[in-house]
């Protein structure tokens, strides 16, 4: 072996190690990112598909469609109005807490659609939901199951208490705005 065929070999194998350690520090970079974006869901994706590679190709993919959908801030009159409205089935919780927690995911539903969330499937809602509001999207899960219990007429009054709570969260998080330098205004972007 030649000393060119050498320094070739050797210069080679050095390219080769600078290329695979970027890629681990770019992998790392984007799992931070992910972890940091997604907080405890990040968690639960991964533990639900048994990996960390297809839990962030999902993540990623959720970040790729909610950035297609045109998720709007509401209006002040729209956001005084749900405001109002939430306010009044809080209060009717004391006399009928299984029509307030019904209408409550009512409401909630009517902020989404006028966000511009698309409303298929209550996963895809989540997962949707799970891109811009991480902290809350655990409460959106945990009200599902209840309103699922509570379709089976299986919720108790403490299950409909908790369910308004964790309403109230999905729904200030959902209603409330950040402005941004200039005045103009976007969703809020919760970060765990």
């Amino acid at each position: 072996m030649t000393e060119q065929q050498l320094i070739l070999i050797v210069a080679l194998a050095l390219v080769a190690a600078v290329v695979i350690a970027g890629l681990v520090i770019l992998n790392r970079r984007k799992t931070e990112r992910l972890k940091s974006r997604f907080g405890s869901e990040y968690t639960r994706v991964v533990d639900e598909t048994g990996s960390r590679r297809k839990a962030e190709a999902g993540l990623a993919a959720r970040e790729k469609r909610v950035d297609a959908i045109t998720i709007v801030p509401l209006t002040p009159t729209d956001r005084d109005h749900y405001t109002t409205s939430w306010r009044r089935l809080q209060s009717e919780f004391v006399d009928d807490p299984k029509y307030a927690v019904t209408h409550a995911d009512h409401l909630l539903s009517e902020v989404m659609t006028k966000r511009g969330y698309p409303m298929g499937d209550f996963e895809q809602r989540a997962a949707d939901i799970s891109v811009d509001h991480a902290q809350v999207v655990q409460n959106y899960r945990a009200v599902h199951e209840i309103i699922l219990r509570q379709g089976r007429g299986q919720a108790s009054t403490e299950d409909l208490r908790r369910a308004m709570i964790l309403f109230r969260d999905l729904f200030d998080e959902l209603i409330g705005e950040q402005v941004l330098v200039g005045g103009s205004t976007a969703p809020n972007r919760a970060v765990a």
